[in-house]
């Protein structure tokens, strides 16, 4: 079974439109409140807890028949970890973690 074109493109276009009236009511909605410190406080740990919860299964991941994690990707990992204290930067830390994901994967299989 195939679907049209127009219909598939009209099906992204509501899921867009969607999306973006969802984000819309939560930046509209939190403009006109005004959250205690406490709140404030807490809010600021979950960008680093959601990124956290991506990388890190993905980091330790078994890889092949070993079932360990693979060694360049925790090499990687301590790069940028290291980049990121140093700098604390976040552009720094991704460019320097991807390079020596790179550089891991490509020049130094470990």
């Amino acid at each position: 079974m195939t679907l049209h074109n127009t219909y598939v493109w009209t099906i992204f276009a509501f899921m867009g439109l969607g999306t973006f009236l969802l984000r819309l009511s939560f930046i509209q909605l939190f403009e006109r409140m005004t959250l205690s410190p406490a709140v404030l406080r807490v809010l600021r740990f979950i960008p680093p807890a959601v990124l956290s919860a991506i990388i890190v299964p993905d980091l330790f991941a078994p890889v092949g028949p070993s079932g360990l994690p693979d060694p360049a990707r925790l090499a990687a990992a301590a790069v940028a970890a290291l980049v990121a204290v140093q700098t604390r930067g976040m552009l720094s830390t991704i460019i320097a973690g991807m390079a020596a994901l790179w550089i891991f994967q490509t020049f130094l299989p470990l």
